[in-house]
């Protein structure tokens, strides 16, 4: 069985680019200027580059009604296209960092949960989505903790 990462839409984020940062703080996000490595654009699945203005800003993740629904932070680079990978393909940005993967059932609930460098990710997305009782993953960046990417059945 192969998989699909998604990235998140741009749409939702769009409108935050062109607001001050004191409107930003109302929704929880600031705005950065890449500077380096660690800012992992959700919406392009790749990192900004220096100079990159970049959105970091609480996003809900997780809303199943569940005790597992969450929110965290996520980065999102300003004009950043929708990334669309290829079913089985894991880009570089997830294949590069140490990942926490958590699956779920369709009722949100977690039903399995491990920690693997992105490199090895496939065999396990496969492994764990070979599960009847898992609906979906979510990835995080183990070591902030940050949601990453959602990973379906292909």
């Amino acid at each position: 069985m192969t998989f699909q990462i998604s990235a998140l839409s741009p749409a939702p984020f769009a409108p935050l680019f062109g607001l001050g940062d004191d409107e930003l703080a109302t929704h929880h996000a600031l705005r950065r200027v890449a500077d380096g490595p660690g800012f992992p654009c959700r919406v392009s699945l790749e990192d900004a580059e220096p100079g990159d203005t970049v959105l970091l800003v609480n996003y809900e993740h997780q809303p199943a009604p569940t005790p597992y629904r969450s929110r965290h932070a996520v980065w999102v680079r300003e004009g950043a296209t929708q990334a669309f990978p290829d079913p089985g393909e894991v880009p570089d940005q997830l294949r590069s960092r140490l990942l926490s993967v958590r699956a779920f059932d369709a009722a949100g609930m977690i039903t399995a949960a491990e920690v693997v460098e992105g490199e090895r990710l496939a065999p396990l997305a496969e492994r764990m989505l070979d599960d009847p009782a898992t609906a979906y993953l979510h990835l995080h960046y183990a070591k902030h903790g940050c949601y990453a990417a959602r990973v379906d059945r292909a």
